[in-house]
């Protein structure tokens, strides 16, 4: 059995020898390595990556200020409690509003897992979709698990997952949007396949989201097209749509195709 190296310069010398060990393994587009390291960040770090105001006015794009340091709680090197202390400090209460909102949905999600864990994978209610839970197929066709559907933006979004172990809120949305509801393709499924490539995977906050989105654990199913994904990742995605035929549609069109419209 060959030994690998261990000792190495720098994180890049490192990743340069996985690469040439591991290139069969690797996809052909693969376009850098993950830029999470492994290891709690200096104090400053954490307060630089923390911008409460900018967050609220810019959370929802794909280049917003966001602090990525959700994979350093999942591993319990952050507490929540030190960023929220951190984003008073920094900006106030007002200012930093949807910033604290967002902590503590990973601790409601803790707390519905908790009272009831057999919602963790177990539809919580039915589906607002007009089908029903076996008009979805059971596992993710290959297409989707290799990152080559027939739209650019959601191969965008699954070389992030699967490359990055890293995906930013909204297009986690659009993702799980377009695996349950475009696809039609069971939640349970892609909260699997989300806990297999996310550092951060919190399987209360990954799996109660799946079911909101597929509307199980929610009043209506979400749903996104082009247009909204162009408003908010238009600047770093290949958004054209040309190459997004299946999303390039307005909601009622969307609503129409995908849902089974009720008899009045």
């Amino acid at each position: 059995m060959k030994l690998l190296s261990t000792q190495f310069n720098s994180r890049g010398a490192l990743a340069d020898y996985l690469t040439d060990q591991f290139s069969e393994l690797l996809p052909a587009d693969r376009h850098s390595i993950s830029p999470i390291i492994g290891e709690k960040p200096p104090a400053q770090v954490i307060k630089t990556s923390i911008q409460p105001m900018a967050y609220a006015r810019t959370r929802n794009f794909y280049s917003g200020s966001v602090s990525r340091l959700s994979p350093y709680i999942r591993h319990g090197l952050i507490e929540r409690r030190t960023l929220a202390a951190i984003a008073l400090a920094e900006a106030g209460e007002k200012n930093s509003e949807k910033f604290l909102q967002e902590l503590l949905w990973g601790e409601f999600w803790h707390q519905v897992a908790n009272q009831d864990p057999d919602l963790l994978w177990q539809d919580a209610g039915d589906y607002k979709t007009g089908y029903s839970t076996s008009d979805y197929a059971p596992e993710l066709p290959e297409d989707i698990i290799q990152g080559h559907t027939s739209n650019a933006c959601i191969n965008h979004f699954i070389r992030d997952l699967t490359i990055d172990g890293y995906l930013h809120n909204h297009a986690r949305m659009y993702l799980a949007a377009y695996v349950i509801h475009f696809r039609r393709i069971r939640w349970q499924a892609g909260a699997a396949w989300f806990l297999h490539h996310l550092i951060d995977g919190d399987v209360a906050a990954n799996n109660l989201s799946w079911q909101w989105i597929a509307s199980t654990f929610g009043s209506k199913p979400y749903i996104f097209n082009l247009e909204n994904v162009t408003k908010y990742c238009g600047d770093r995605l290949d958004c054209r749509p040309q190459n997004n035929l299946e999303l390039n549609a307005s909601y009622e069109a969307l609503s129409i195709r995908l849902f089974r419209q009720s008899k009045s």
